[in-house]
This record gives C-alpha cells, structure tokens and sequence, in this order.
C-alpha cells in the first residue's frame, strides 16, 4: 500500500510570521539609519544583518515542505507537485470542482487549473478545497 503524502498549510494572518516580518523591517532599517552614534558601529552592521537574515527566514519557509499550500484573504499559493507553483487571487477563482481527488478551478479569462490529489491524505484534500470555497465566496 502507498503512503498517502501530507500538505502543509500554513496562514499568512499568523501574528508570529507578521511580527517576525516587522522584527526585520525594524533591524534593517536601525541597521540602515544609525539613529544614534555609537562608540562601536559594527552594531549597526549586525543590525543590517539579522533584518536580511530574518526577512530570508520568512521568504524560504515556502521551500521547508514539498507540498504547501499558503494563504491569507487576498489569495492563495499552491505549491503542490511542483516546485515553484501557482499563485491565485481569490476574486480571480470563478468556480471549484471537485471529481474524486480531482480539483478544476476556473480562472477569470477562461483558463483551468487542474490538480490531481490523488497522492495525498483525505484530510488535506478536504481542507484545501474548503479553504478555496471559503475565501472564493467571501471575495468574489
């Protein structure tokens, strides 16, 4: 029998990504300004690279798991079965289907996004498809 594979889901509105986004903003920028003068200035430069470091930190979590799916209310990114995927605004969504383990999403401008869900768990399958029907209806 095959193991079934797993998707990562991961909401962008977490307050602990968003607060180490603005952990970085804030390094980098006290790194770039100098707001005060220091006896030893390498601090800034350390400054200047943990904000690089931890903005680079944020950016790759998409590359941890093989299959993620990321969102927030805006859209959505579905990186399963390939490397860099596919990303989608919400209000673009004009229908869902699901055949089997089969997703069709209709695209504004005519265009099909068909996903085989075959290899993974039926949990995930269940919970991509309602997270797009959820945000689809709530945007569009």
């Amino acid at each position: 029998m095959m193991k079934m594979k797993r998707i990562h889901f991961d909401n962008l509105n977490n307050k602990f990504w968003i607060g180490l986004l603005m952990l970085s903003m804030l390094c980098f920028l006290i790194g770039v300004i100098e707001p005060i003068e220091l006896s030893n200035q390498s601090v800034y430069k350390y400054m200047s690279s943990a904000g690089y470091f931890l903005l680079a930190v944020f950016l790759s979590k998409m590359f941890w798991f093989k299959n993620t799916v990321q969102w927030n209310k805006k859209g959505i990114v579905l990186r399963i079965n390939s490397f860099l995927g596919k990303s989608l605004r919400f209000n673009d969504i004009i229908t869902t289907e699901m055949n089997g383990r089969i997703l069709t999403l209709t695209i504004k401008g005519e265009r099909k996004i068909v996903m085989d869900l075959n290899k993974f768990t039926d949990d995930d399958v269940l919970k991509l498809n309602k997270i797009i029907k959820e945000n689809t209806m709530t945007n569009n």
